[in-house]
């Protein structure tokens, strides 16, 4: 175990020093960036200015300054140290990947009083003095020694930063044609048109024209030229949607203020809907901090206790999601409560049964594995610590829960506690249904909309199959 051990008053003496050596990370900078509110200069950000790049000179220095303080608080005098005062000078910014040597040396001693003043250097490996100054402190009069304290690891990350290069993508391609179901209120017709602004959509407004326009209205949005399909309340206005996909006047739906059940209940019927021989199903798109991959959990939203067969495609539209946005082999874990396959939880039979269903190729595209436990999914820690021999444990894309409740818990637990961005799309259907909650931001109806667009593309040279 390391210990770290103070010097009391008694034991310092003119002349005494410390030093330690720091070598400066991007990671780095960007912590230090977020504790002083200063991220507008953080390293994660793209497109500096000069005036940017001079203000990272300055913290890169001030970083090299706080080094200073770590070492009075630690080595010397160490443990118990107060901290009087300091004067610095930063003369040269650091460069990330530098090396830095932090020295203090003892220059004055009072043993009445306790207080200690020290000289202070920062210096590269090229002999350079970044820092200079000077620092008084109140020694200890106690020894103290302790283990090291281990610092819990951080990490930063620009939120929606996967969404955003994602939205870049599919501005390459051509816009949707999109039917947007009753937007008769700011949040989804400012959604659907900023959409539109971003090169995602081409709105059809769908529902109450005095609404719509009323909204539009209230919320200060220019509709000329928008074309708006009058229906008089929102179950009209799904049924009319459906109908233009038929008509080949929409390529998408996007849902406005109405309830799910609503437009799924026009986009289902069995005569004129827009079934397949695919299940429907709702994928949540998860841009999750820390994590170095967009996360897909299914389903979360449509299917409520899914049987063996509705699982197989909600498993085979999430792999036809994930593999459009450029996953050549995604990760799929069926999640459950335990690795193991037993009678007495339905959810491991329905996991082992869909692996051997991949197996067979009655599931194509990706890596598939489960039973899974979250954290065996995501954590390769966890796996690790558990033995567990997998291609996909540690490493799921896509989390495929064993019911609508767990779906819709593990997403909103992520957006809400881990601050993850948030997209949702419904798969399965003649044409991709942009299914946000009524309460979501412009932001995740403009990213669910790149999701629609890029899968529709992708699907032109993948058709699914047809009602027969």
């Amino acid at each position: 175990m390391d210990l770290i051990e103070n010097r009391t008053i008694d034991e310092i003496e003119i002349g005494d020093a410390a030093e330690m050596e720091r070598v400066l990370t991007r990671h780095d900078v960007n912590l230090f960036a977020s504790v002083s509110a200063d991220v507008n200069t953080a390293e994660f950000d793209a497109g500096e200015s000069d005036g940017a790049v001079l203000q990272q000179g300055i913290i890169h220095g001030m970083w090299a300054g706080t080094l200073i303080a770590a070492l009075l608080a630690t080595r010397l005098p160490g443990p118990g140290t107060e901290h009087l005062g300091q004067s610095l000078n930063f003369h040269h910014s650091v460069g990330i990947g530098e090396r830095i040597t932090v020295r203090v040396v003892v220059s004055s001693v009072d043993k009445e009083t306790a207080r200690v003043g020290l000289e202070c250097a920062c210096v590269n490996a090229d002999g350079l003095t970044v820092v200079s100054g000077s620092a008084e402190v109140k020694a200890p009069r106690q020894k103290t020694r302790r283990p090291v304290s281990r610092m819990p690891v951080s990490r930063l990350q620009k939120p929606g930063l996967r969404f955003a290069a994602l939205v870049e993508r599919a501005r390459a391609l051509e816009p949707l044609k999109t039917a947007v179901v009753h937007p008769c209120d700011d949040l989804s017709l400012g959604g659907a048109l900023a959409a539109r602004d971003e090169g995602m959509i081409l709105p059809i407004l769908v529902g109450p024209r005095v609404k719509i326009e009323a909204a539009g209205e209230a919320a200060g949005f220019d509709l000329r030229g928008l074309e708006i399909v009058d229906a008089p309340h929102s179950h009209a206005a799904a049924e009319v949607a459906v109908a233009l996909v038929h008509e080949r006047r929409a390529e998408a739906l996007m849902k406005g203020k109405l309830h799910t059940d609503e437009l799924l209940l026009a986009a289902l019927d069995r005569t004129k809907g827009l079934r397949t021989e695919r299940r429907l199903s709702h994928v949540f798109a998860l841009d999750v901090p820390g994590q170095d991959r967009t996360l897909f959990v299914t389903d979360g939203a449509i299917n409520i206790s899914p049987d063996l067969e509705a699982l197989k495609d909600i498993v085979q539209n999430a792999i036809d999601l994930a593999m459009a946005l450029g996953e050549e082999t995604p990760l799929v874990a069926l999640l459950s409560a335990v690795e193991t396959v037993t009678g007495n939880l339905p959810s491991t039979l329905l996991a082992a049964a869909i692996c051997k269903m991949h197996d067979r190729g009655q599931i194509t595209g990706g890596k598939v594995d489960g039973p899974l436990a979250f954290d065996n999914a995501i954590s390769p820690e966890a796996v690790k610590a558990k033995g567990i021999v997998s291609d996909v444990a540690g490493h799921a894309d896509i989390l495929v829960t064993p019911n609508l409740e767990s779906g819709n818990m593990i997403a909103k637990q992520l957006i809400h506690l881990a601050g993850a961005s948030s997209a949702g799309i419904a798969l399965g259907a003649r044409v991709p249904i942009m299914l946000t909650s009524r309460s979501d931001t412009v932001d995740a109806r403009i990213v669910s909309a790149a999701l629609a667009k890029v899968i529709s593309h992708w699907r032109k040279q993948r058709p699914l199959g047809l009602p027969g």
